[in-house]
């Protein structure tokens, strides 16, 4: 158990070094936030079949502009650094609803799109209590 600690005491004192932390942060922040960038344009270029997909969900289609801003705005938020700990916030909430509407089947996909949601909303839970670090708009060092 020892031999863990020791491991594990390494790497906490690496990742504490400001340099390490700083860098650690923005990658977080991109990974996290590139999914929704993604999602967010890849729904501009299908729109209408977003919609009606949306529709068939029973979500009204008119929200689809408030989507796209959600996740393009707040991935592009995340990058950036800016309003971090309130975008990383408000798209954990939309992961755990959007994995309620609409990944809630009982086949293996939709079972993995579900837990997949689960956990970008943690990270992104993660985020919002550590802040967005240094090399942000926020500037905030993280905990």
């Amino acid at each position: 158990m020892n031999f863990f600690k020791s491991i594990n005491k390494a790497v906490a004192d690496s990742v504490n070094t400001p340099a390490i932390a700083t860098l650690l942060a923005l990658v977080v922040r991109i990974l996290l936030a590139a999914i929704f960038v993604l999602a967010g344009s890849s729904k501009i270029g299908g729109y209408e079949a977003t919609q009606g997909y949306m529709q068939a969900m029973g979500v009204p289609g008119f929200l689809l502009p408030f989507v796209i801003a959600l996740e393009v705005g707040g991935g592009l938020a995340l990058i950036v650094g800016f309003q971090t700990r309130l975008a990383a916030l408000g798209l954990a909430v939309f992961c755990i609803i959007a994995a309620f509407i609409f990944h809630h089947g009982a086949d293996q996909i939709s079972q993995i799109m579900f837990m997949k949601n689960f956990a970008m909303a943690g990270g992104l839970l993660a985020l919002t209590l550590h802040g967005a670090g240094r090399a942000s708009l926020d500037g905030e060092a993280s905990r």
